[in-house]
Parts: C-alpha cells; structure tokens; sequence
C-alpha cells in the first residue's frame, strides 16, 4: 500500500513539474513574443517618420516582414490583398496563363511540373527548368507564388520567359501565348492494353472531389469487363489537398492502416491519418507512375503506396516536397501561409530533400546528404531511405533533353512540318501516319536551312571576329570555313543519330493533329515507353509480384 501511494505521489509531482515547466516556457515565449513587438514597432515607427528620405510605411512593412519570412522555409509566405485575389482566380478552375506549377529547388525557383496540352508543355519547357526571367523581370528574390501570378493574364496576350536547363551553359527564351488553363483532377481514364483489360488514369492534380472522381471511375472500368490492374499516372502532378491524396490511398488497403503522418512543433499540428473504408480494390495489380514533377501529395501516394507493398513505382525520383502548409488569415484581407508540419509515410520516412537551416550565414538550405539518409523498411522488407523524394522500384530516365531536341521544339517544327503535310496532302482526310515521315521531316529541315546554336558555334563566331589578328588571313578563315562546314555535317548527322526519338515526336504530332481528345491521348499513349513498361509487368504477375518483394 505503501508503495502504491509512494508511486501516485511521484506521478502526481512529475505531472505537476512538466506542467510548471511548460507554463514557465509558455510564459517566457509569450514576454520574448512581446518585448520583441514593442522594439520592432518603435523602430518601425521612428525609420517611417525620422528617416532622411520619404519611404512608404507598406513597403517597409512588405519588406521586414519578406525579410523575416526569408530565414525560414521558401514555402512560408505572406499573402497580401493582390495575391489573395491571385490565388482564388488560380483554384477557381480556369485562368489564363501556359500552364506551369513553380516551386523551390534549393534557392531557385523551377518548373514543377507543365501542365500536359498546355503552351509550356508544347514549347518544350521541362520540370527542373530554373526560371530566370518572365517579361523582362528578374525572378530572383520572389516566391514561387510571386512567379505564378506574373504568368497568368489576359487570354491570347503573350509571354516570355528565360530559363536555365540544367546540363546546359546557355539561358533558353521562350515566347509563348497564354490560354485558357482549365483545371481538372482527372484528365483521362481508359481501359488499354491488348485485350483492353487494364484501367489507366491520368491525375493531373489532387482537388476538392478527386478521390470520389477516381471511385466513380474505378466502378466504370469494372464494370465495362475485365478488370485486371490499373496503371496509376501521376507524372507532372504537383500535388494538392493532403485529404484527397489520403482517401485515394483509402481505395487499394483495408481500413485502419496508417497512410501518413503530420508532425509539427505544436501538438494541434500534429496527426495520424489512417485508411477508413473497406477497400475497393485490396488486391488489384497497380502501377504508379511518377516523375520529377511528382510533389507533394503525389509523394505521400506514391510513398504510401510504396512502403505498403502495394503498388509498384515506376519512373523517376519524385521532387521531395514533405512540408505541410496551412493559410492563417490576417487583417485587411491578407493571409499567411505558413509550413506547420511535416509529413512522415508508412515505413517512418520523410520525403523533404532539402534541409532549411534557419542560420545567420545566408546559406539557409542544402540537400539531404547521402550521409545522413536513413534506411527504412516497407511492409515486406525492402529497404528503402528517406531524404530524396520517392525513389521508385523501377527506374526509367525520360529521354534526356539536347540541343537539336530543344531547337525543334522551341521552334515548333514537329507542328509546322506536319500542319504543312496536311494541308498539301491529296487527301486532305488522311489519317494514317505516313511510313516515310522521318525521312520527309529530314528533307523539310535541310531544304529550310534549319540549323541550332551550339557552344561551337559561339568559339567559331568569337574566331571569325577577330580573324584579322592572325598573320595569315586567308589560310586561318579557309581553316575556319572548314570547320563551320563540319558543324554542319554534325548537326545533320545528330538528325539521324536522333531518328527513334525524333519519329516518336513526330508520330505524336501527327496524331495530336489527326485525332481529337479521347482518342488522341489514347493513341499517344500507345508511343508512351514508360505506359508498355507497365503493361508488360502487370501482363506477367509472376514478375510483379517478384518487384515487391525484398
């Protein structure tokens, strides 16, 4: 008896030391809070009224609070009464702009993801891409919000941009035209494959009513036959609404398993959120698809999914985005977006590839190094590490981007070739891809001159400018002749090199200019490398289920 009072007297002194404790550094907190206010305002006060020269009280304002905002994470913003507009015109479902998503790669601002269909897409712009310019402004020093609102305006009304590639020394200019930019959650759905017995959904973004989007299209594909896998697109999607990425996950595992995890400073920040309906499909094959422009709640899909063993990933690492936000309204219409939280997948891990710092030094973010990336395990075993996105179970590496690739694109020659051959044609009604329109498209490009920049070609300019220096004139501009004409044997020869990947564009051209919606991405789907890989697994079980198992 004795003991047992003992042990009640230590629990109750322990509970009432831990809630001292936190009084005291509530209450420390809210003077530090306080007595810091009171100096910044007094300053404020006295640099807007004392200073030598007028400044603009809100612009200060702006400023100290930009500044302050700076130290912490690029995704913690403060939203003033312009922006808020801004972003209601954003997720209202249609604005006109090119269609991009921009977010942070350490300090710089790049494409998450273009918006497939969309200008940017067309012009050949890529997640990664390091925004540099957009009409002429310096991007530097704004948020990726700040960067969104500068692409959208007026519909037809035009933009440029300069962007930097990495792999690539040279800035790249873009002029595009802006459209409308309709926003969808699902932007195709269809049963493909040989017998038509596999699901495929394109997910371009997690809005309000995805997941029932997905649940209505599930039953349709059961119910129109066989229903044996399903390929899950989520390549370029930049994420969303954490609910809807939650009870998506909710369709493929039974009720009462963690999907993922908030963990905050404070205990309200925190949560566990957990499967809750009996599952529709617990045992369906299913790939994910994923990319550099997966992020976010695209991650925590992926991720989940993943560690759950209970779909394969295929494609590239994802962008590592695993920061929570929430927007805290503030006075005169202004509002705060704040990170609050991190999420945390099944297995335990974190997503976040970049560490935010919070240092005096000015270098306030790194990449998680390899060093200090954790192993963890999935359901099954299989180890997988924390600290760089979603890496997935099958790699595939997207055709890499190089110059000839860029100057067609940029240059819109796969549309124009194509618009010509059409409009030529005897028959105008052709539907058929030409079996020689590789060698055509050669023939167009060299009887129109075509050619591209390349760093070669800025040392051979930067030679013929100064060829006056040489002694001997004639003999070092008749070397130089020579070698422009063997950079120009090169660039056709690098057409040729490029063949496969040069008619693949051009098929799907033609088919974007043949075909209409449905029926258009259905058939561009069938040159898609990354779409047959994934029919190939789920077309051989024995193989899937052998990937997602240690």
């Amino acid at each position: 008896m004795k003991h047992a009072r003992k042990l009640i007297l230590f629990i109750s002194l322990a509970a009432i030391l831990t809630f001292s404790a936190a009084f005291v550094y509530q209450s420390d907190l809210f003077f530090q809070i306080k007595k810091n206010l009171t100096i910044f305002s007094d300053v404020y006060k006295e640099v807007a009224i004392q200073y030598v020269d007028d400044v603009s009280p809100e612009t200060l304002m702006q400023r100290s609070i930009n500044s302050m905002l700076e130290t912490l994470d690029p995704y913690t913003v403060f939203i003033d009464e312009g922006e808020q507009r801004q972003m209601e015109i954003l997720s209202s479902g249609s604005y006109g702009g090119i269609g991009i998503d921009a977010g942070y790669r350490g300090d710089q601002i790049v494409i998450i993801a273009p918006l497939e269909g969309y200008p940017a897409q067309r012009a050949g712009l890529r997640p990664g891409d390091i925004i540099k310019e957009i009409d002429g402004v310096n991007v530097e020093g704004l948020t990726p919000e700040e960067v969104q609102q500068l692409t959208v305006g007026d519909i037809g009304s035009e933009i440029d941009l300069k962007v930097q590639r990495p792999g690539f020394d040279q800035a790249m200019d873009f002029t595009l035209t802006r459209e409308r930019i309709e926003v969808k959650n699902i932007r195709y759905a269809a049963k493909i494959g040989e017998k038509q017995n596999f699901g495929y959904i394109q997910l371009v973004r997690f809005g309000q009513g995805t997941s029932e989007e997905l649940r209505e299209t599930l039953l349709e594909m059961e119910q129109s036959g066989s229903f044996d896998g399903l390929i899950l697109d989520l390549r370029n999607n930049p994420g969303g609404l954490l609910n809807e990425a939650v009870s998506l996950v909710d369709k493929f595992i039974e009720p009462g398993v963690t999907v993922v995890e908030t963990r905050g400073r404070l205990e309200s920040h925190n949560s566990t959120l957990v499967s809750q309906e009996p599952a529709m499909y617990d045992d369906l094959p299913m790939i994910v698809l994923i990319n550099s422009g997966s992020a976010s709640a695209s991650e925590v899909v992926a991720g989940a999914l993943q560690d759950l063993d209970r779909a394969l990933i295929v494609g590239e690492t994802s962008f590592g985005k695993g920061l929570v936000q929430t927007v805290r309204p503030l006075s005169y219409n202004t509002s705060l977006k704040i990170t609050v939280s991190k999420y945390y997948i099944p297995s335990g891990r974190s997503i976040q590839s970049i560490e935010y710092l919070h240092s005096n030094s000015g270098d306030n973010n790194r990449s998680v190094p390899d060093s200090l990336r954790r192993a963890f395990k999935t359901k099954n075993g299989r180890v997988v590490y924390d600290g760089n996105g979603i890496k997935p179970d099958i790699e595939f590496q997207e055709e890499p981007s190089t110059m000839l690739d860029l100057a067609l694109q940029k240059n819109n020659r796969y549309f124009f070739f194509v618009n010509d051959l059409l409009a030529n044609s005897e028959n105008s009604g052709q539907l058929e891809i030409p079996s020689d329109l590789f060698d055509r498209f050669t023939t167009y490009l060299v009887e129109d001159g075509f050619t591209y920049e390349t760093p070669v070609d800025q040392h051979l300019a930067a030679l013929e400018t100064n060829i006056d220096n040489f002694s001997q004139e004639r003999s070092a501009r008749q070397n130089v002749d020579e070698l422009n004409a063997l950079l120009r044997d090169y660039k056709i020869a690098q057409i040729y090199q490029n063949e496969e990947f040069i008619d693949k564009k051009l098929k799907a051209e033609w088919i974007s200019q043949t075909k209409e919606d449905e029926e258009r991405i259905k058939a561009v789907l069938e040159l898609d490398e990354l779409v047959n890989i994934s029919l190939d697994f789920l077309d051989n079980p024995y193989q899937y289920r052998t990937e997602l198992r240690p």
